[in-house]
C-alpha cells in the first residue's frame, strides 16, 4: 500500500442504485476478506478500503503487503493500528535527489523506529525492502533476532551499515530465500560473511552482492550455491573470476538471473573456456544477464549458447565496444530490457535496432558524464536507429551530448507508446545542435504523441512552451524530473494547472520562485512530493505554504551561505505531522 496521508475514512453509505443507500457491504464478511485477499495491487486496495466501513474493515484484516513512499509520511505506530497482519513491507526514504549527492549526510530515514514498533506487532513479518533508508548494522541484528521467520531482505541505495550486519542476517535468518543488496553506501570489511550461513542452511533463492568490493571467500560461496538448490537468482561482485563462475553455473544450472564477476584476459586455458562454454549452455532457464566488469571480447562468446534465451541483458557496468556488442545482440533476439553505456556508440545502437525487435526498454549510460568530447558518447543518430527496429519501445533513459527536435519527434512517432520517456542532454541548456532553436518542440511531441506517458525527464535549453505543451498534453503523467530549464514562474504553473495525475515533481537549477510554489497550494495534498533546489524559491515563499496548508510538511535544507533563500526545498504530504528527527540543518515550516 502506499498510505494515503489524508487517510480518507469510508463512506457510511455507497449509492450502488438511485433509489436508496446501503450502509454496510451486500457480501458476507467471510466471502468479502476472500475476495479482497486475491487483490494484489495498491492502487485497487486502497480504492476498495473507501467503499464503505465494512469494505474497510475487511481490507484492513486481509492485507498483508504495505509499501510506503515515503517513511516520513506516516508512523509506524499509525501503521500498527490500522494494518495488524503485515507480513511484508516496502519502505523508502531520502528523496531522489540524494542519488546526486543533493541531500547531506546523516538527513535523517533511519529503519530502526520502524524495527521497533515492527517487532511488536509484527513478530511474523517475512519480508523487509528499503530504498535509500539509513540502516546500522545494530538495526540489521536487531531485524535478524527478533523476526524468527523472516525470509527476504532487500537494501537498495541505502547506507550506515556493513558486511557485520549483513554477516548478521545470514548467521541468524534461518529460513532467509532473499538478500538483495543492490548500490548501497556501505563499508566492505571483510568477506567472512559468507561463511555466517549455517552448514544446513539451504533455503535461498535470491542472492545478490554486486556492489561489494571486497574479496569473499570462494570456497564458502561455492558451498552455498551448491546447497542451495531452488537459488534462481545470483549476482556476484566483480572479485570472481571466470574460472569461479564456471564452477558456480555447474552447482546452479537452474539459475534464471546471473550477474557474473570479472571477464578479465588471460584467466582460461583453452579447457577452461570450453568448459565455461558449456556452464553456460547448460543453464537452460537463464533469462537475464549482468555484470562483465572489465569484460574481454575473447570471452563473450562463451556467452552465445545462453544469449537467445535473454530478456534482460544490463551492460552498464563495462564499457563494451560497438564491434562486440554488435556481435553479442546478433545473438539475443528476445531481448525486453537492455541496459548499457554510451561506449557502444550509435553503430551500436544501430545493431540494437537491427537484433531485438521486441525490445520495450532501452537504458543508455554515460560511461564519464564530465567528457565533453563529441566525438564520444551517443547522438540523436543512435536513439533514432533504435526507435526504427524496435517499435514496442516503451521505456527510454537516454544520455547524450547532442539532440534535435527532429529526431525527437521522430522517435515518438515510430514509439507512441512510451510510459517513460528520459531524455538526458549532458550540457545544461544544450539547443537543438542543428537549429540552434530550444528543445521546446521534442518534449512537444513527446507528450502529444505518447499517451500512455507516466514518468517524463526534460533537458537541454527549453522555455515556458515545453511546461505549457506538458500541462496541456500530458494527463497521465505521474512524475516530472526538471534540471536547468524554464523561462519564468508560468512554466511550472502550467504543469501543476494541467497535470492532474502528477505525483512526484522535481525541479533543480531552474528559475521557478514563490509564484510558482504558491500557484500549486491545491495540489501538493494529492501529490507524494515537490523537490526544488536552486532555484528562486525564498524563504517566506515557503513560510507561506507552510502556513496554508498545514497537513503538509514544508522542510528547508539551509545552506549556512543564503539567509532569504531556500536552498533545497521538500514538501510532501503526511498524516504524522513534522517529523521528529530533523537534524539541524533541515528547517520545518
Amino acid at each position: 500500500m502506499e498510505m494515503n496521508p489524508s487517510l480518507k475514512k469510508p463512506r457510511e453509505s455507497v449509492d450502488l442504485s438511485n433509489s436508496s443507500e446501503l450502509t454496510q457491504s451486500a457480501f458476507p464478511d467471510e466471502v468479502l476478506e476472500k475476495v479482497l485477499s486475491l487483490v494484489q495491487s495498491h492502487k485497487d486496495r486502497n480504492s476498495a478500503s473507501l467503499v464503505c466501513k465494512d469494505w474497510y474493515n475487511a481490507e484492513r484484516w486481509t492485507r498483508t503487503k504495505l509499501f510506503i513512499g515515503n517513511c516520513y509520511s506516516v508512523t509506524p505506530e499509525i501503521v500498527a493500528r490500522r494494518f495488524p497482519k503485515i507480513k511484508s513491507v516496502t519502505l523508502k526514504g531520502k528523496p531522489r535527489f540524494s542519488d546526486f549527492n543533493l541531500v547531506p549526510e546523516n538527513w535523517g530515514a533511519d529503519i530502526q523506529a520502524w524495527l521497533d514498533v515492527f517487532a511488536k506487532v509484527y513478530p511474523f513479518l517475512e519480508e523487509l525492502r528499503l530504498k535509500r533508508m539509513a540502516v546500522s548494522d545494530e538495526s540489521l541484528e536487531f531485524l535478524a533476532k527478533s523476526f524468527l521467520g523472516f525470509k527476504a531482505l532487500s537494501l537498495l541505495s541505502c547506507d550506515g551499515f556493513s558486511t557485520d550486519g549483513i554477516s548478521s542476517i545470514a548467521a541468524h535468518c534461518k529460513n532467509l530465500t532473499e538478500l538483495d543488496i543492490q548500490e548501497n553506501g556501505m563499508d566492505d570489511i571483510c568477506g567472512s560473511w559468507l561463511s555466517c550461513f549455517p552448514d544446513d542452511f539451504t533455503s535461498l533463492e535470491v542472492l545478490n552482492f554486486a556492489c561489494m568490493n571486497t574479496e569473499i571467500s570462494k570456497d564458502a560461496l561455492e558451498r552455498l550455491v551448491g546447497r542451495c538448490k531452488s537459488l534462481r537468482v545470483l549476482k556476484v561482485n566483480k572479485n570472481v573470476t571466470l574460472p569461479q563462475l564456471q564452477r558456480l553455473l555447474v552447482r546452479a544450472p537452474q539459475l534464471m538471473e546471473l550477474g557474473t564477476g570479472c571477464f578479465l584476459p588471460d584467466q582460461l586455458t583453452s579447457r577452461q573456456y570450453a568448459e565455461l562454454e558449456s556452464a553456460f549452455s547448460n543453464c537452460k532457464h537463464l533469462h537475464s544477464l549482468s555484470g562483465f566488469w572489465e569484460a574481454n571480447r575473447r570471452y563473450l562468446p562463451s556467452l552465445y549458447a545462453a544469449c537467445a534465451r535473454l530478456t534482460f541483458l544490463n551492460l552498464s557496468y563495462e564499457a563494451i565496444r560497438s564491434g562486440e556488442f554488435s556481435k553479442l545482440l546478433a545473438h539475443c533476439p528476445n531481448l525486453r530490457r537492455l541496459w548499457v553505456l554510451d561506449t557502444v556508440k550509435d553503430k551500436g545502437l544501430e545493431a540494437v535496432g537491427t537484433s531485438c525487435p521486441l525490445l520495450e526498454e532501452l537504458r543508455v549510460f554515460p560511461a564519464d558524464p564530465f567528457e565533453e568530447d563529441m566525438d564520444h558518447g551517443v547522438t540523436e543518430s543512435g536513439f533514432v536507429a533504435v526507435s526504427a527496429g524496435c517499435p514496442k519501445l516503451q521505456y527510454v533513459l537516454y544520455f547524450c551530448r547532442q539532440m534535435t527536435n527532429a529526431a525527437v519527434a521522430t522517435v515518438v512517432r515510430n514509439c507512441p507508446n512510451f510510459t517513460h520517456f528520459r531524455l538526458c542532454i549532458m550540457n545544461p541548456g544544450q539547443p537543438d545542435y542543428l537549429t540552434n532553436e530550444p528543445m521546446d518542440e521534442a518534449f512537444g511531441a513527446v507528450v502529444k504523441t505518447c499517451k500512455k506517458l507516466q514518468r517524463l525527464s526534460v533537458s537541454g535549453l527549453l522555455t515556458d512552451l515545453t511546461f505549457e505543451y506538458i500541462g496541456k498534453y500530458a494527463k497521465n503523467l505521474e512524475t516530472l524530473s526538471v534540471a536547468f530549464a524554464g523561462s519564468s514562474d508560468w512554466g511550472m504553473q502550467c504543469v501543476l494547472d494541467g497535470c492532474s495525475k502528477l505525483r512526484k515533481l522535481e525541479i533543480r537549477d531552474s528559475p521557478f520562485g514563490n509564484a510558482a510554489l504558491l500557484s500549486g497550494m491545491g495540489k501538493y495534498e494529492s501529490m507524494r512530493c515537490l523537490w526544488m533546489s536552486a532555484c528562486r524559491v525564498t524563504m517566506n515563499g515557503c513560510r507561506i505554504l507552510a502556513q496554508e496548508r498545514p497537513r503538509l510538511n514544508v522542510e528547508v535544507i539551509k545552506d549556512e551561505h543564503s539567509d532569504d533563500y531556500a536552498d533545497k526545498l521538500y514538501v510532501y504530504r503526511s498524516v504524522a505531522g513534522p517529523r521528529k528527527d530533523a537534524p539541524p540543518f533541515v528547517v520545518t515550516l
